[in-house]
């Protein structure tokens, strides 16, 4: 049995998601303490409780501690099941995050999987959908994985209510990835959207936005949509192409929040990748490590800030799998990651 201390590096969510998603690909029994240790409010909320249920129901675990507050758990993986999945947050909690936990799972599966995943999918503190659409999938199919997301409806704190759809089919080799250097930008597109709200919402967020970029990259397109949804909301999404890499920035609305401010919040965090080196923003960082590690051969890439998110994932792996993850750099600063996986 793999023991995790919960309360490692930044102590959130994502140590769970990552053991769990490990347990089942290493058929190794999980045992975590201290779930969510350095949260305000720590244990298992809706959504890590929702992960741990989707964890179990695709390969038939058997789950002990599995419930709100928790902060012990002891997972047992079964054999994985491809299949349809419905997994219901039942409030806002972050459906890419629940998604992410058992995506590379069903991908070894050896059967097409289709998960209907309802509850955020915009929301604070977690890929929105169209981060996983534009920025996180294409890389993975670029290393062999093969699956498709559709966004059914947009789901916005605080009620949620939102829906995802994926569909997996199982993969065969895994190759490995290298993005050493960006290239020269080639252009920004982006995404200015709102759900149930007046135009002018869309239009004073693009707007803004190419105020900010076009003086920065002539090729800065911006498109206004009306998504569905049964609540309100809205959003800006900022994607950078380059020759090599792509970066990925958003930003939500809120009541009271000017569209302005929501467009200088995107535009801001693309601006500081801007500022650096770096191959692949900060965010795809950490979330890449899990399928490098599953990829024969050697995977290295620049990012534009090694954070703490991307440390304490690179130290769960190395308790499940026989791979060597070096990280060069300084917290908060521009590095390499480079991972060595056995043939």
């Amino acid at each position: 049995m793999i023991e995790i201390d919960g309360s490692m590096g930044e102590g959130g969510g994502q140590v769970l998601r990552t053991s769990l998603a490990l347990a089942i690909l290493s058929r190794q029994e999980l045992h975590i303490t201290h779930i969510r240790a350095r949260r305000a409010k720590p244990g298992l909320m809706a959504q890590h409780l929702k992960s741990v249920e989707a964890a179990a129901q695709v390969c038939r675990a058997t789950v002990e501690g599995a419930a709100i507050g928790s902060q012990t758990l002891t997972f047992r993986p079964g054999e994985l099941h491809a299949g349809r999945y419905h997994f219901e947050i039942g409030t806002a909690g972050s459906t890419s995050l629940v998604l992410q936990t058992v995506f590379i799972p069903l991908c070894m599966a050896g059967g097409t999987s289709t998960l209907t995943l309802t509850g955020g999918t915009h929301v604070p503190w977690s890929p929105c959908f169209e981060y996983l659409s534009l920025q996180w999938l294409p890389y993975l199919q670029q290393m062999g994985f093969n699956a498709g997301l559709t966004l059914e409806q947009a789901g916005f704190y605080p009620p949620g209510r939102g829906r995802i759809r994926a569909v997996i089919h199982p993969t065969g080799h895994v190759t490995p990835l290298t993005i050493n250097a960006r290239g020269a930008l080639q252009r920004i597109q982006g995404i200015s959207a709102a759900a149930n709200l007046d135009h002018e919402i869309t239009r004073r967020q693009k707007l803004q936005v190419l105020r900010r970029l076009e003086p920065r990259c002539r090729e800065t397109k911006i498109k206004t949509c009306e998504v569905p949804s049964p609540v309100k909301g809205t959003y800006v999404i900022l994607l950078a192409v380059f020759d090599g890499s792509r970066a990925c920035y958003s930003a939500l609305g809120a009541r009271g929040k000017p569209a302005e401010r929501v467009a200088d919040e995107a535009v801001d965090g693309l601006v500081e990748f801007l500022a650096t080196d770096g191959a692949v923003d900060q965010y795809l960082a950490d979330q890449l490590l899990l399928p490098m590690a599953l990829a024969p051969g050697i995977s290295q890439f620049r990012t534009s800030s090694i954070t703490q998110h991307l440390l304490t994932n690179a130290e769960i792996i190395r308790y499940f799998l026989p791979v060597v993850i070096e990280i060069q750099g300084e917290l908060g600063q521009p590095g390499w990651v480079r991972v060595s996986c056995p043939s």
